[in-house]
């Protein structure tokens, strides 16, 4: 009975390296056969794909570029409001003051 499973490991074996061997070839072959295509691939085909990322970012660029700018203009003029709306109460103490040390100046002629 043992001599059975050791001649079936050995049957598994030996088809496993079958399997392996034809594997082997198979991608070989498919290597060999598709290598034109390949480096058409990556001679020609890829330098049109990298000009053409090229162009439509150039013109994502020229759209998007405009709404950034607005965008950025719009985010500073909050930003300075709202460091400045706080400090309101200060400027109108301040004018205040101004105000009042003007008019007791005395006038000079």
């Amino acid at each position: 009975m043992m001599g059975l499973l050791a001649l079936l490991a050995v049957f598994a074996a030996v088809g496993l390296a079958g399997i392996v061997a034809v594997t082997l070839l198979v991608k070989a072959v498919l290597w060999v056969v598709f290598l034109p295509l390949r480096l058409v691939f990556w001679f020609v085909v890829l330098p049109l794909l990298f000009v053409f990322k090229l162009v439509f970012g150039a013109v994502l660029l020229l759209v998007a570029g405009p709404v950034m700018l607005v965008a950025i203009l719009v985010s500073l003029i909050a930003a300075v409001a709202a460091l400045a709306i706080p400090l309101l109460p200060l400027l109108f103490i301040g004018f205040v003051v101004w105000l009042l040390v003007r008019s007791s100046r005395p006038a000079v002629a």
